[in-house]
């Protein structure tokens, strides 16, 4: 690799920037470190700033004109991440953004199309692909071990508190937030459509059993992909004390995986028609055990945003991937709404995600 360290700088210091300051400002990625955090409020970035020993601003622009920045990481309310990624694109950073990248359509498309413009790569992070079970399960897929596909499942059964919700107004907001599908489970919906393929439909029933807020903590999807198998999700933040688990099943003709903990981290089942010699070593070697639902695949996703920029390759989620997301998302809460089967080539009318 080369000896460049690239200056990574941080927009949002809030709950999820903890897990990326401490990745970059320690030192934890080869070729990365953190060269500065922004905060409209004062006091949390120069908390930050303090533990990591780099300059703290209240104003994004102030910074980017400052200090000296490879990379821009948005990590600021979900609703405003396209404001923020189009405010900081004639920069000509690149551009890591959190998920999900954005709250509607056209947002994506303009995060999209302003870093093309500037020639920035923009990422979008999807840090559990990176998973080592995630990883291996992928490749079975990959090599066809799978054969048709039959169903795929996705469970989130997380435990948010009012108090969670409380910290930030912008939580739970449908202008800014979403529910426990756009927020929380938006990595295990992304992740049921990059192992299952292309969605035809979905059918969608939320509700709000637990937390005050606007937008859904519980709800169940139902899925078709145009390759004829069929999807389930099933995301909630009203499991009560404890989170419970994060999970992802498939099964196909050739075999079944399930991958559990809290966090798509842990195999706990690979099983295929035909096996293969290294297939009793997979359950001990491709579990691990993180410390919190964040996992550890934020430090793999890194190392792959680092060795991108450096080699000029293509993001394994970049925006067009980041958008399909959004795309799924907004054609769930559509459902929602309507109470009826949505086709994803369709355009939204009554979903609230995202509008103000």
């Amino acid at each position: 690799m080369s000896e460049k360290k690239l200056k990574f700088a941080l927009v949002g210091c809030g709950r999820i920037a903890k897990r990326h300051s401490e990745l970059l400002g320690n030192n934890q990625i080869e070729g990365a470190c953190l060269s500065a955090v922004c905060d409209i409020v004062e006091e949390k970035a120069a908390s930050i700033g303090a533990k990591f020993s780099v300059p703290a601003f209240t104003d994004m622009h102030e910074m980017m004109r400052k200090v000296d920045a490879d990379v821009v990481v948005i990590l600021t309310e979900s609703g405003k991440h396209a404001e923020h990624v189009v405010a900081l694109a004639p920069y000509g950073k690149h551009v890591v953004v959190e998920k999900p990248m954005a709250l509607t359509l056209d947002d994506a498309d303009a995060m999209i199309s302003a870093c093309a413009g500037y020639g920035a790569k923009l990422f979008v992070v999807k840090q559990n692909r990176f998973n080592v079970p995630i990883v291996k399960a992928r490749q079975a897929l990959e090599e066809g071990r799978f054969g048709k596909l039959v169903m795929g499942t996705v469970r989130v059964r997380w435990c948010r508190t009012q108090a969670y919700y409380d910290q930030a107004p912008w939580r739970g907001t449908w202008a800014l937030d979403g529910g426990v599908l756009s927020n929380q489970a938006s990595h295990h919906v992304d992740m049921l459509e990059w192992m299952m393929g292309e969605v035809d439909s979905v059918f969608s029933m939320n509700t709000t059993a637990l937390a005050k807020i606007e937008a859904e903590d519980t709800a169940v999807v139902v899925v078709r992909f145009k390759n004829g198998a069929l999807g389930v999700i099933e995301a909630t933040t009203a499991s009560r004390p404890i989170d419970l688990e994060g999970s992802v099943s498939i099964l196909g003709e050739g075999g079944t995986v399930e991958i559990g903990g809290f966090a798509m981290n842990q195999m706990k089942v690979w099983k295929f028609v035909e096996p293969r010699a290294d297939d009793e070593e997979v359950m001990g070697r491709y579990s691990v055990n993180p410390p919190n639902v964040y996992g550890f695949g934020h430090h793999a996703y890194y190392e792959h945003v680092v060795h991108c920029i450096l080699h000029d390759k293509r993001p394994l989620v970049d925006g067009l991937a980041g958008r399909n997301s959004v795309k799924l998302l907004t054609a769930i809460y559509e459902s929602a709404e309507t109470r009826r089967e949505i086709q994803l080539q369709f355009s939204p009318k009554s979903s609230r995600l995202g509008v103000r």
